[in-house]
């Protein structure tokens, strides 16, 4: 019986190679029948698939969503269409042959005897397992880049969704303000422990959306709307490497995965999460376009041009929170990252790993004072940074590791005959290489800079008010008395003689005098 017993905690504590071990990160020990861990499993504990299709659509769509019709009024309807189809299903495919490495990597450490109960494993650590350290630091310099400014452009959203409910304070002081707020992110200990709010985070986004297209349906075309883009290549690739942002969120794939019980359920939950996105970009950007048409162009957050109701007031507050929860799950992997670096991702004590976050959010804080140019900076992002993090270098990655035969037949995850085995996923991945770095990056960085560079010149750094209605000149002041100073009463008699006004050929020669004596 003894050794029967010995046996079966064997087994138990034996790591799992080819289903991945569960994760249990942050589980507490104890009665699981209490009200309190039953509650906190409702809201707090979610590692379940449906956790993940919540993280991953939630995370996805975000702040991007009032960014669509912008785009769509540089691209064009038909354009704007089929790039959210096209890189939609590309994005999908990335995000697959991330969990693929996921999965490879983590089965092969457990087949080691690795333990990953107080790890969480992030995408750099899957390119050092299975690629080397060159790959990892290539991996970690990207993907760091582009979570930190994925960070500073949810503080940018806050600060220009705010200002339509409360124009009294300008765009910059709002920033500073939702920057101290985006700061107790640091509570949260892991996407393990984002149930709730993604949920509400999804719940949040599907009202904006349809709030975004049914209000553009009832305002109407506006008079003498016109249709006129595409009208400049700069424009137009600006406006499709913004889509290239958008279907390009899943810089946190792995950490999402980490935080499920079972990772390898994870193969579709992106494409599912892509095509329920689709139905809130899609409607809600082509309806603000056909409203609004070329207005647009200078609106690059298309509630800036509905009129102001309850209904809006209500998008945008609940933009607001669903922009705050995003900041974290940007945040978040940074979070990670700095407590590797200071010896602190093993600690127990949340206060302590909370304390230690908080420099984390200063860059993030200052970077969106200094560039508040809400829209062009996507672009920006979605050119130069996730072109190479989200959809370059996870194709590259799936390819060198499976190059030799012994690596494709000892695959955890070999691909579906789908997609046509190792030959046809080889040629899906050269082509997402090549299309993303000659169309995205190439095209995509040359005209984002462009235009991020057109918005400096414009606006200039640190602006108060990034696109912002200007401000009426106030009234001039009049003179305390009535009809002016004509009309003072001396105190002698008669008053004093009126003196003519002196000309303006007097005021000349009194110039000329004085300057000559200077």
């Amino acid at each position: 019986m003894a050794a029967e017993a010995n046996g079966n905690l064997a087994n138990e504590k034996a790591p799992e190679t080819v289903g991945v071990g569960r994760y249990v990160e942050m589980e507490q020990d104890g009665d699981s029948n209490t009200v309190k861990s039953r509650l906190s499993g409702l809201l707090w504990h979610g590692g379940s698939a449906y956790d993940a299709w919540f993280s991953c659509a939630s995370n996805q769509v975000a702040q991007v969503l009032l960014t669509l019709p912008y785009s769509f009024s540089q691209l064009g309807m038909l354009s704007g269409i089929l790039f959210q189809l096209f890189y939609g299903l590309m994005g999908s495919w990335t995000a697959y042959l991330i969990s693929i490495l996921y999965v490879e990597y983590r089965t092969r450490k457990e087949r080691e005897k690795a333990d990953f109960r107080n790890h969480v494993i992030q995408w750099f650590e899957v390119l050092d397992g299975l690629l080397g350290r060159h790959w990892r630091n290539v991996g970690l310099a990207f993907n760091c880049t582009f979570l930190l400014f994925g960070s500073v452009i949810q503080l940018i959203a806050c600060a220009s969704n705010i200002y339509y409910i409360n124009d009294n304070l300008d765009k910059r002081t709002w920033t500073y303000i939702f920057g101290a707020c985006c700061a107790t992110t640091v509570f949260i200990p892991s996407f393990h422990n984002y149930r709730i709010w993604s949920f509400l985070g999804l719940v949040m986004t599907t009202y904006t959306a349809w709030y975004l297209a049914i209000a553009s349906i009832i305002h109407g075309q506006v008079d003498g709307v016109k249709h006129s883009g595409p009208t400049k290549m700069v424009l137009y690739f600006t406006g499709a490497t913004n889509i290239l942002y958008t279907f390009g969120g899943h810089a946190v794939t792995v950490e999402i995965m980490h935080a499920m019980w079972r990772p390898q359920k994870f193969k579709a939950i992106y494409l599912l999460a892509t095509l329920y996105v689709l139905t809130l970009t899609l409607p809600s950007a082509a309806a603000a376009y056909w409203a609004f048409g070329d207005e647009l162009l200078t609106h690059s957050n298309a509630l800036s041009l509905l009129p102001r109701t309850a209904f809006r007031d209500a998008a945008v507050v609940l933009m607001l929170v669903h922009q705050f929860i995003t900041f974290g799950f940007a945040c978040t992997p940074l979070y990670f990252v700095w407590e590797k670096l200071i010896g602190l991702h093993d600690c127990r004590s949340l206060c302590k790993r909370a304390a230690a976050r908080l420099p984390v959010v200063v860059p993030i804080w200052f970077l969106a004072i200094v560039f508040p140019f809400f829209g062009p900076i996507n672009s920006a992002v979605g050119s130069l940074l996730v072109s190479f993090t989200v959809y370059i270098i996870p194709a590259l990655a799936h390819m060198i590791t499976f190059r030799s035969a012994t690596a494709r037949e000892n695959a955890v995850e070999p691909p579906p005959r789908l997609v046509g085995r190792w030959t046809g996923t080889y040629m899906i991945n050269a082509f997402v290489v090549a299309w993303v770095l000659v169309v995205g990056f190439g095209f995509g960085g040359w005209a984002s800079m462009t235009n991020f560079v057109h918005q400096i010149d414009t606006f200039g750094l640190f602006t108060k008010c990034y696109q912002c209605p200007p401000q009426p000149l106030p009234p001039a002041t009049p003179l305390p008395f009535p009809g002016g100073l004509s009309n003072i009463t001396m105190p002698f008699a008669g008053g004093l003689p009126p003196v003519a006004a002196p000309s303006p050929a007097h005021f000349l020669h009194h110039h000329r005098h004085h300057s000559h004596g200077l």
